[in-house]
């Protein structure tokens, strides 16, 4: 195996004609030169000089490395620059996967203060709901995925502990925010106006229901209660669920990270009571939560999550 330290070396030696001019070169003896041309010589299976008195001469395999050293080691060169500036957040590539209420609001003031900090950072983004953004990741399609999942819900513990061993378990969890969910109801309808409303309350409401995963948690709590919810509708678009309760047909639970990236015409949010929430994590792999960029990212969820939790209090 040809190292680029015997290369380096067998082109001092080719450019200067000497193991002492070498050596004076590298900053190194001409001892240690010569040791290093063994080993190139005992690697590659042949000589590459000629010695003959105090002349040197490059034999045709000598010559022939030669020639690709300036070529191997220039791309060494750029490689190791280019990793350099990663590292140093000069440059990097962030793939970001992120469900759609996280990225209108967590995923911009996030990026923007990430291109302040670090304005030779990219970042893509597509959205995806759980457990698809998740696949993604760990498929290698992304980089950084902002996913969520409900308190008392399969693979998260009571306590909603983003550190427990579920669905995430082979994965570097970050937690951002527990988010609160809200009814949604129209601005006329008899609960509009109350300060707080148990979902039983809803139980002969016409439903809007979200996304898959969404609506087996609206199922879910809604049975709990003691009945099962009529869904006159379902939509993964936020927006189309605000207009649908806005014009009075029917009534929704919703995130309040959702409602606060919709302004909802026609509609009032009313806290339901006892509380359901929302975990919202960012996920990654072990060895790309090391990458300067992707820890850089991270961070800057994490501060956006808080500012809008304090916020949404």
């Amino acid at each position: 195996m040809i190292e680029a330290r015997h290369l380096r070396v067998l082109r001092a030696v080719a450019t200067t004609g000497s193991f002492s001019a070498a050596g004076r070169e590298l900053g190194c003896t001409q001892p240690a030169v010569s040791q290093q041309m063994k080993a190139l010589e005992a690697s590659v299976g042949t000589p590459l000089l000629i010695r003959s008195g105090r002349e040197m001469r490059l034999t045709q395999a000598g010559e022939a490395l030669v020639r690709h050293a300036a070529g191997i080691l220039s791309g060494l060169t750029a490689a190791e620059e280019e990793v350099a500036a990663i590292a140093g957040l000069r440059a990097g590539r962030v793939r970001l996967v992120s469900f759609p209420s996280g990225s209108s609001t967590l995923v911009p003031t996030a990026l923007a203060a990430l291109r302040a900090a670090h304005p030779g950072t990219r970042v893509s983004l597509e959205e995806a709901e759980p457990p698809r953004s998740v696949e993604l990741l760990r498929d290698g399609d992304c980089d950084l995925a902002l996913a969520f999942r409900y308190e008392g819900a399969a693979g998260a513990d009571d306590a909603g502990d983003a550190e427990d061993t579920g669905e995430w378990h082979d994965l570097v969890v970050r937690p951002l925010l527990r988010d609160r969910l809200v009814a949604l109801v129209p601005e006329r309808h008899r609960l509009a106006r109350a300060a707080s409303v148990a979902i039983g309350e809803l139980a002969g409401e016409p439903w809007i229901a979200g996304c898959p995963r969404c609506r087996g948690q609206l199922i879910e709590v809604c049975e709990s209660a003691g009945f099962t919810p009529r869904i006159d509708f379902a939509t993964d678009d936020y927006p189309a669920v605000v207009g649908l309760v806005g014009a009075g047909l029917g009534v929704a639970v919703l995130p309040q990270l959702a409602v606060e990236s919709v302004r909802p015409r026609g509609a009032r949010t009313v806290t339901l009571e006892p509380p359901v929430r929302r975990e919202i994590v960012a996920l990654t792999l072990p060895d790309l939560a090391q990458v300067p960029a992707v820890a850089a990212t991270l961070d800057e969820l994490e501060r956006a999550a808080a500012r809008a939790g304090a916020a949404t209090r």
